[in-house]
Order: C-alpha cells, then sequence, then structure tokens
C-alpha cells in the first residue's frame, strides 16, 4: 500500500514565510513539517511514498531526496508552475499510487499536524476497501475556524446533505457534521470520469457519498490544520517544549 503526501499549494495563508520557502519544509519542532508525516509514514510500515510538486517543488526534491533517510521510496509527481488542486493533483500521480489495478493508497495534506496512527488503515485497508466503496475518510471534531464542518457522518458512511434556502448544508435528521482531516484511503475508480487537469476532490467524494461509496471514521487526538503562522507558531513551540 502507498501514500501520496500533497505538498503543492502555494499556503497563500502563511504570508511571508511560502514567499521563498515552501510549505512542507517550514520548519515545526526542529523538522520541516513534511519530515514529521515521512517519519510517521514509515514508522507505520509504509515504504513508498509519492509527493507533488508545484510552488518552489525544487527545493522540496533537493531536501529530501529519494528517501533513502526516511527509510522510504520517494516519487514526484510534478504538475507544472500552477498546482492541480487535490483531484488533479490526486489523478495526475495515480499512475505511481496503485500496487495493483484499483487497489487502495493513502493521502493525506501535507499541511496538517496528526498523530493518527497510520498503521491501522494499512491494517484495515491494504488489502482493499469494503465492496463498492471508492473511498474512507478520516474527520476530526470541528475547529474554530470550521465549525460548520465538511462532511455529515451516519455511522461509520458519509452521507451527502441537502442545501438550505440560505445555501448552507443542510444535515440529515441522525447524522452529525465533521471536519475533514485531509487523510483519506482512495481506489483509483473514484476518478473513472476525470481528466488530467485542475479540479478539487470534494465534488466527487460529494457524488459518491450520495451514491453511498464512502466511509468514514472520527478521529479523536492530535490534529491541526497548519493554514496560519500563528498555528505554525503554536505547534512549534509546544513540540520544542515536549522535546
Amino acid at each position: 500500500m502507498k501514500a501520496m503526501v500533497l505538498a503543492a499549494g502555494r499556503g497563500e495563508r502563511m504570508g511571508d514565510l511560502t514567499a521563498v520557502r515552501p510549505k512542507p519544509l517550514l520548519d515545526v519542532g526542529g523538522r520541516a513539517l513534511i519530515e514529521h508525516h515521512l517519519g510517521a509514514l514509515a514508522a507505520a510500515g509504509f515504504d513508498e511514498v509519492v509527493i507533488n510538486l508545484s510552488w518552489l517543488g525544487d527545493q522540496i526534491v533537493a531536501a529530501l531526496g529519494g528517501g533513502t533517510r526516511y527509510g522510504l521510496v520517494i516519487r514526484y509527481s510534478a504538475e507544472g508552475p500552477e498546482p492541480l488542486e487535490t483531484g488533479g493533483g490526486i489523478f495526475r500521480a495515480l499512475p505511481m499510487l496503485e500496487e495493483r489495478a484499483d487497489g487502495p493508497f493513502v493521502v493525506l495534506n501535507g499541511d496538517v499536524w496528526t498523530d493518527y496512527p497510520y498503521r491501522s488503515l494499512r491494517d484495515r485497508f491494504g488489502d482493499g476497501l469494503p465492496a463498492g466503496d471508492v473511498a474512507h475518510l478520516v474527520l476530526v471534531p470541528n475547529p474554530e475556524h470550521n465549525p460548520a464542518g465538511d462532511f455529515a457522518v451516519s455511522g461509520d458512511r458519509i452521507v451527502e446533505p441537502g442545501t438550505r434556502g440560505d445555501g448552507v448544508a443542510a444535515t440529515p435528521g441522525s447524522a452529525s457534521r465533521y471536519t475533514f482531516s485531509g487523510l483519506g484511503v482512495y481506489r483509483a475508480s473514484l476518478f473513472a470520469s476525470c481528466e488530467d487537469g485542475i479540479f478539487k476532490l470534494a465534488p466527487l467524494l460529494r457524488a459518491a457519498a450520495r451514491a453511498g461509496r464512502v466511509g468514514a471514521e472520527l478521529y479523536e487526538g492530535d490534529w491541526l490544520d497548519i493554514g496560519t503562522p500563528q498555528r505554525l507558531a503554536a505547534l512549534d513551540d509546544r513540540l520544542r517544549a515536549t522535546r
């Protein structure tokens, strides 16, 4: 089972911090943010990781190389000067991710921090997602900056909500809304109708959820979206204090 770390975006909310340095290489707790992910993936038994590249991607390649010092094989998926968004980025990398036809692979956002046990995804889905499913999403309790959440969950399934008259998503009666952690397991068949180019992942997931093909779990451990300099600094302080 292979993994992909999404690292192509510019991270514009980080301001001057990412003007000359890609967000995955920002220091947190004495290491580049992406190095924490690579170490955790290697410790969980993953041996091959794909990283997509766009903004200052050459710096990422120079810093990480082929992955030997992390106990990994790193392959790079180049997207050119304009990032392809999450959906387009995964689609471009599909030839590097499948170990067998429509086999599962893990994708995680490079700009989050979590202590999620990646090995559990390998143990549960290494042989495949449940029959008919094309995705499994890890959700987290809604943080202050995303109080409405991203997806509605009923039991262990993503359910596609309706929309109220004011344009706000309405949660089905027995469902609760949570925030997508940026971590998921996918099959290539999720992208069967797609073509190479710029497109988002969320519409594909919502369409699959309407067909009952997306599983979910709620993770209540350590998770943080490193979306602002303030959150980066707070995490850096916390990690250095606990080293």
